[in-house]
């Protein structure tokens, strides 16, 4: 055992190994610790989009709810402005204070009813913190209500105590609420749908890439570096149409949901995974094998700043800033919109966006190809190895 002990410590793959494992812990507790840092206290960042169909009495109670329910309350948007910004998750959720809704309050025996819309296509946490945030504002607004109630009726009868207890306890319910969510999402096997299918796409992207690398390196130095990335090209585009196909299927075997399609899904799914696999092995063409720890790093920020775990908009401006320019974000945002809303003018926005970052990974590989290509030298690349120690020229 001890001479298979030294045997392990003198390989470099072990240390290499010991190494990458260390990184990891590193890599995933420095960003992990930093990105969730003060999440709750964000929660007041969430925007509640106000649609006032009531007019003065409206601004009014908005006014007062700004003071009691700490959100971001965006005001002055018509019912189609509202319902655009919550389908591009812009805002959290619609309050629509109806028309005449003062006036009925004010009517004995009638109360007045709030509506709330919620967009289910987002990470679990918003639809958690919103349905909440409606049971609180109504009950704010039913805790005014009747305090004001119970003033104007001090003040205009004298009525006993007990009595004036009674319509208190009866103007306590004044306002009612009515939540509905758009697109809701059946189960929380497919609310998981995203965050799996970009978790294991960029994982497999890192791994293959790392095969792809050290199949490279044992490859002839007489074939050209336009050629290996060529030949690259057409690996990753049919491993992303096949892998994709698998999990595609996989999905829809399960009880996934796809509110357009399969095909549309696998085409989604295959950019995102060609994307990963363009974007995990340009570090390694420019760093060799030390690029797996920039894909492990970006591994750990994407998770991270994708939304697909916790919302965007509560992690700090470093980390929103840094996600816009990762290609997890537009996955994570297309394939809600491919599972959940149906919404084409939105998938094909995300689509054009991993396009971009794809198109970008792929002339930085290609000129890290070449430039390695003519550092090997022409003399080099033409000499084809015949046996040990014979070499022929062309």
């Amino acid at each position: 055992m001890k001479k298979s002990l030294q045997a392990y410590l003198k390989a470099p793959q072990t240390k290499i190994g010991i190494i990458t494992a260390l990184m990891f812990q590193v890599i995933f507790s420095l960003i992990w610790m930093t990105a969730y840092d003060g999440v709750n206290e964000r929660v007041s960042s969430f925007q509640i989009a106000v649609v006032n169909e009531d007019g003065a009495f409206g601004e009014k109670l908005v006014g007062g709810l700004r003071q009691s329910v700490p959100f971001a309350w965006e005001t002055g948007l018509t019912a189609d402005e509202a319902k655009r910004a919550l389908e591009d998750r812009e805002v959290q959720m619609i309050m629509t204070i109806p028309e005449k809704f003062g006036q009925t309050l004010q009517t004995p025996g009638q109360a007045g009813t709030l509506q709330y819309t919620i967009n289910g296509s987002n990470a679990s946490m918003v639809k958690s913190v919103m349905e909440n945030a409606a049971a609180r504002i109504t009950e704010s607004l039913n805790r005014l209500v009747s305090t004001q109630a119970i003033q104007t009726a001090f003040q205009e009868m004298a009525l006993p105590e007990a009595q004036a207890g009674q319509l208190a306890q009866g103007l306590s319910t004044k306002v009612a609420s009515q939540v509905d969510v758009v697109h809701p999402i059946d189960g929380m096997n497919n609310q998981m749908v995203p965050m799996m299918l970009v978790l294991a796409s960029f994982v497999g992207s890192m791994i293959m890439g790392m095969n792809l690398q050290q199949a490279a390196a044992g490859m002839n130095p007489g074939i050209s570096g336009g050629s290996r990335f060529a030949a690259r090209v057409v690996l990753n585009v049919g491993a992303s149409l096949l892998v994709s196909l698998v999990g595609t299927s996989l999905v829809f075997a399960l009880g996934g949901q796809a509110e357009q399609g399969f095909f549309v899904f696998w085409m989604f799914q295959s950019l995102l995974v060609l994307t990963f696999l363009f974007f995990t092995q340009m570090f390694l063409l420019l760093f060799g094998m030390a690029g797996m720890l920039f894909n492990i790093a970006g591994l750990s920020l994407q998770l991270v700043s994708s939304g697909a775990m916790v919302p965007r908009q509560l992690l700090s401006g470093f980390y929103q800033a840094v996600g816009d320019y990762l290609p997890a974000t537009y996955a994570v945002e297309g394939l809600m919109n491919v599972q959940f809303t149906g919404a084409g003018g939105a998938v094909a926005s995300d689509m054009l966006r991993l396009a971009v970052i794809m198109g970008v990974s792929l002339a930085i590989g290609l000129t890290a190809e070449m430039v390695k290509g003519r550092k090997r030298g022409p003399a080099k690349e033409s000499q084809v190895l015949v046996k040990p120690g014979t070499v022929v020229q062309d």
